[in-house]
């Protein structure tokens, strides 16, 4: 069975889960995240309100459908031009390995290439991190190097529209 799922803008209330998955090691095992305190739902809510407005970022919560429950999150940073950089974790580990990932990676990337007219977006991802990897290179990316340990992938606008009727089963 498949899980369809869809993306919206994050929202002040997510801190409600978002905040215990911060806590939550397993969560961060692949990534530059590593909790050195435990982060309580008002820390959360502090950070939300710093980073939800930023004109260089867009922040959206991965959500099932049937159940329309919030599983996590991704996001384009860092603005620079005509590319930005994708962020994704699935914080709700009853989640993982059911393709979601990979549906909010293309959803993700339709947003950046027709929505905010990007040409390139990229990413890092950690060596060890062979289900990620998959993922992006499923979606398109191919690896372009290293940076500081983690393998560097991009993939661009003309390319994603090359392979995006492949995808056309996952809805927006």
């Amino acid at each position: 069975m498949i899980i369809s799922i869809y993306i919206r803008p994050l929202v002040l209330e997510d801190a409600e889960v978002s905040y215990l998955w911060r806590n939550d090691p397993s969560v961060w095992t692949y990534t530059g995240f590593k909790p050195n305190r435990v982060i309580t739902k008002e820390m959360e809510l502090d950070w939300l309100r710093n980073n939800l407005n930023k004109p260089d970022q867009s922040r959206f919560a991965i959500c099932v459908k049937e159940l329309d429950t919030y599983v996590g999150n991704v996001q384009l940073l860092d603005f620079q031009g005509k590319s930005a950089e994708l962020h994704l974790f699935i914080g709700n580990k009853l989640y993982w390995g059911k393709g979601i990932g990979f549906q909010a990676t293309v959803l993700m990337l339709r947003y950046g290439f027709f929505e905010r007219k990007l040409e390139v977006i990229y990413l890092k991802v950690h060596p060890a991190n062979i289900a990620a990897i998959s993922i992006y290179e499923r979606a398109g990316f191919e690896i372009t190097g290293k940076d500081d340990g983690n393998i560097t992938m991009s993939i661009s606008r003309d390319r994603f529209i090359e392979i995006e009727p492949l995808f056309k089963l996952i809805s927006t």
